[in-house]
Parts: structure tokens; sequence; C-alpha cells
């Protein structure tokens, strides 16, 4: 132990200094007891070991308020809105029909996202089947993401795929393949529809 103390002094850590007034000559530390140079070599070891605590407290605050890792938003943070529709949730729309205006909502898909790239957009449609208003739609709305078919309900508001209709359904249309669903009409807008005969006008605007 006495010959650790030694190299205390020189090696490990910083010189144990003696008391204010008391400049003692350094040799009396190897006089000491034993334990009392166990006392000077924690001493010297903690001397030496303090400095680093600093050191290693910029680098774990640094850690925790990285640029990178303070700013990156989680997946939550897809809770910030994309212009895709697909990414917003329900999109509201505004038909207009004559002296009539309707209002629907679209709900999020590829398909709803080409329409909407499309508003204004007047589309002239007729009665089909005793169930449905439909007309062409100046182009083609994407199928990604979409069944084969669809079994749409009343009031829903549709795309027919093969003859690239937009489709406002106020009667009961089974399920038949090529229909997307985009969203639904609201309130009693079905009725209202139902109500109109031969061909109308429709205008559909964002809204």
């Amino acid at each position: 132990m006495r010959e650790v103390a030694g190299n205390t002094d020189g090696e490990h850590g910083p010189p144990v200094r003696p008391p204010t007034g008391r400049r003692g000559p350094r040799r009396r530390l190897a006089a000491t007891s034993p334990a009392a140079a166990l006392v000077a070599v924690l001493a010297a070891g903690c001397g030496a070991a303090s400095p680093a605590s600093p050191a290693a407290a910029p680098g774990t605050t640094s850690a925790a308020t990285t640029p990178g890792s303070a700013t990156t938003p989680g997946p939550a943070a897809s809770g910030v809105r994309s212009p895709d529709p697909g990414a917003e949730g329900d999109v509201r729309v505004r038909l207009t029909v004559g002296d009539e205006e309707l209002g629907a909502t679209l709900t999020p898909s590829a398909a709803t996202r080409d329409l909407l790239a499309q508003l204004p957009v007047t589309v002239e449609m007729g009665e089909h089947g005793g169930v449905e208003k439909t007309g062409p739609l100046p182009s083609r709305l994407s199928l990604d993401g979409q069944p084969a078919e669809a079994d749409p309900d009343v009031g829903d508001v549709g795309y027919y795929a093969p003859g690239q209709d937009l489709v406002l359904y106020h009667g009961d249309q089974s399920s038949y393949p090529g229909i997307v669903v985009l969203g639904r009409l609201g309130g009693d807008a079905a009725a209202r529809l139902a109500a109109l005969s031969g061909p109308v006008s429709v205008t559909v605007a964002a809204g």
C-alpha cells in the first residue's frame, strides 16, 4: 500500500496537498499507516475520476438534444396533414343540381384524390335503373387499393370504372364489378335526387 501511495503522487492523480499552513515534506506520506495510505489512494482516485464526470455529462446532453433526434417526428406526427387527401381524412364537397345544393363527404383513396384534382367539374347525368344518377367524368380515376367490385348503399357517391362515370346512388344497387365507393351524400340528398326526373347537370366543387 505504501508503494501505491507513492505512485499516486506521480502517475495516478494529483499530489495530496497538506492542509494550509502545514507544508511538511511529501515523504511523510510514506511513513503513514496502511489505512492512511489507502485513504490517500482512494482520494487520489476520486480526484482523477471527477474531471471525467463533467466530460461525460455534455456527451449525454448532446445525445438527448441532437437536432436529428429532437426534430424527427414519430409515427404519431403523421398527424401533420399532407396535401394528399389519402392522408387527410374525409373531404367535404358540394353538389349543385339546378337550384338544389347538396352536400357530400368523400373518403380518402387514390380515386378520391383524382376526383378532387378535377374539381370543379360539371357532369351531365342521366337516370339509370331507377337507382342512380350517372354521367362521365373528364378523366379516369385511379383504382389503386380498390376491390374488384363493391356493393353501394343508398346515399353513396360512387365511380363506375368501365364507363368512367361519377354515380350518385339514390336507390339500392346490388354488388357489381367495377363499382368504387367514393363517399356519402349528406342529409336527405338521396331522396332529393330520386325526386328529380330525367337528365340533370351536376356541378361538383370543393366544399
